[in-house]
C-alpha cells in the first residue's frame, strides 16, 4: 500500500519519510586527539576539523591503565592503624 506525503516530505535512502528542509547538514569530518590519534566522524556541526582532548585510544578505560584508587573499607583501615592484636 502506497503511502501518500505530503509535499513537505521525503523519503530517504532507507526509507524514512522526512520533512524537506529542516534536518541539518550530516558530514563526516576528521578528528585529532590530543594523543596523535586521527580518526573520522560524522557530524552536523559546520566544521571541517574536530580537536578532542581524549579517545578511546587514550582514555584509561579503554586501554586498561585505571587506577584503583579504593584505599580499602573502614575495618581494614582501622586495622591498619590500630593493628589488629588491640581488639583483643
Amino acid at each position: 500500500m502506497e503511502k501518500n506525503h505530503s509535499l513537505r516530505q521525503t523519503v530517504n535512502e532507507r526509507g524514512v519519510i522526512m520533512q524537506k528542509d529542516i534536518q541539518p547538514a550530516y558530514k563526516i569530518v576528521d578528528v585529532t586527539c590530543a594523543c596523535g590519534a586521527k580518526f573520522k566522524i560524522g557530524t552536523t556541526k559546520n566544521v571541517d576539523t574536530l580537536k578532542v582532548e581524549i579517545c578511546s585510544q587514550c582514555h584509561p578505560f579503554y586501554t586498561g591503565k585505571v587506577k584503583n584508587t579504593q584505599s580499602g573499607g573502614r575495618i581494614e583501615r582501622f586495622n591498619k592503624k590500630f593493628g589488629a592484636s588491640s581488639l583483643k
